[in-house]
């Protein structure tokens, strides 16, 4: 079986993760030095070596400040898909500051493209039982499909009962794909654990031979597309480091230095392509459109 997966980037620096939040004030990140451009040129003539489409979930503020970053991306061919304006938890800003701060990402990615965007990835994925009425707002917002249910349990993110593979959401504002981040179930003697392996922090954490099983059971075994993604971030040791504790360090630090390897041994052994693409879903139908009037405002 030729599965076809999905490839994704999630579109930030360094100083917007949720990890470094607790003593990095948003209202300084214009003071950090700016790598995010830089290392995504790097990701683009990394994936010319294979080649391979990906999809790229670009944050709003790194779209404002690097409009010439979306068109070269979507210059190289990768699809243009949003991942908020202000790097936020949605469930602790709540739903009008969600459909703010979305919009505002949505309008800053489609006027430099020219082109409707259509798919959406939350924050550190933070779409949570907490925050299902995301999925209405995103339908209002002409949003075709969403990546941001994580099936598992973690402190920050997670759903742990949710569905695994891509499938319809059904809201009161219409419907919209979901495709969850991927993992894998494990287990014995009536325990069973769902085994983040979409990439990220658990791409640079487990070994690229255990990702690629994981991709092949997903794939050979139980038939379903997997979604691999990373950060630009991720491929720069050299960024400047963030004094936080332990934990955030660990997570945000863990072998970076050998990121690009893995992804390089990861990518050509699989079949990869938009999300987009992998969903079927088409881009050449609907119009640009927004949906609920309200006022935009800063994140």
């Amino acid at each position: 079986m030729n599965m076809m997966n999905a490839l994704t980037v999630d579109v930030e620096d360094y100083f917007h993760v949720a990890a470094f939040e607790h003593c990095i004030d948003r209202q300084t990140w214009d003071r950090y030095p700016l790598r995010v451009a830089d290392n995504t040129m790097r990701i683009l003539r990394m994936l010319e070596d294979y080649p391979v489409k990906a999809t790229f979930f670009i944050l709003g503020w790194v779209a404002e400040r690097c409009p010439g970053l979306v068109k070269e991306i979507q210059r190289h061919g990768h699809e243009i898909a949003c991942h908020g304006y202000g790097h936020q938890l949605i469930y602790r800003i709540g739903p009008k500051r969600f459909r703010s701060d979305i919009r505002r990402s949505k309008r800053f990615l489609e006027d430099i493209s020219g082109t409707p965007v259509y798919g959406y990835r939350a924050p550190s994925y933070s779409i949570t039982k907490n925050s299902l009425w995301a999925f209405d707002i995103l339908v209002e917002e002409g949003f075709r499909y969403d990546s941001s249910v994580f099936p598992i349990v973690h402190d920050i993110y997670g759903i742990p009962n949710a569905k695994r593979f891509p499938h319809t959401i059904h809201t009161a504002s219409g419907n919209i794909r979901e495709f969850p981040l991927s993992t894998i179930k494990m287990g014995g003697s009536g325990i069973t654990l769902c085994i983040p392996v979409a990439g990220g922090g658990y791409l640079r954490l487990f070994p690229a031979w255990f990702i690629k099983q994981a991709i092949f059971r997903i794939n050979e075994i139980e038939e379903q597309p997997a979604v691999l993604y990373f950060h630009p971030w991720e491929l720069d040791p050299e960024q400047p480091r963030i004094k936080a504790g332990f934990k955030s360090c660990f997570r945000h630090y863990l072998n970076i230095h050998r990121m690009e390897t893995r992804i390089r041994e990861i990518v050509p052994s699989f079949s990869f392509d938009t999300m987009h693409a992998v969903l079927g879903i088409s881009t050449e139908e609907a119009p640009i459109q927004y949906g609920v009037p309200e006022q935009i405002h800063a994140a």
